[in-house]
């Protein structure tokens, strides 16, 4: 029976602490609910900065890449154009390179021909100083010595 007493006797002791502390107790507790709501609010306000922070970041980040892809496009755009231009270029050399080794061919044939006929119609173990030939022209001319295809240039 004593450990009915002892027990009646704490619950005694805890009813009337509850119905004394139940008034601070109710307040704490307001009181505590009310800060974790106010800390609540500032967390979801913090959140929702950090969140439209990060949306302008975002599309300030988009701006920037619009700007560096119209730059990039403009400059392939350049470069293209120029490309061409050099490809048209190199063309156009191509064909001058042909023409000009072609022209050469012909006069390394013609001084080939010159030499030939000066040297035939003017041995110089014959010493004559001077003879008349006609060029690929018809006309008639003097040669005194061959001529060198690189003084023509």
């Amino acid at each position: 029976m004593s450990s009915g007493t002892s027990f009646g006797s704490s619950q005694g002791t805890r009813s009337s602490r509850s119905e004394e502390d139940s008034p601070d107790l109710r307040a704490q507790m307001e009181k505590r609910r009310k800060r974790r709501k106010e800390s609540n609010r500032e967390s979801a306000r913090r959140s929702r900065v950090r969140k439209q922070q990060h949306l302008d970041d975002l599309s300030s980040q988009v701006d920037q890449l619009k700007n560096q892809k119209q730059q990039l496009s403009m400059a392939l755009s350049m470069t293209t154009q120029n490309l061409v231009a050099v490809k048209a270029q190199n063309s156009v050399m191509h064909t001058q390179k042909v023409e000009l080794e072609t022209r050469l061919s012909a006069l390394g044939e013609i001084i080939y021909c010159m030499n030939s006929i000066t040297n035939a119609t003017n041995p110089v173990s014959m010493g004559t100083a001077a003879s008349s030939a006609c060029d690929i022209f018809g006309t008639s001319s003097t040669w005194s010595q061959p001529i060198d295809l690189y003084q023509c240039f």
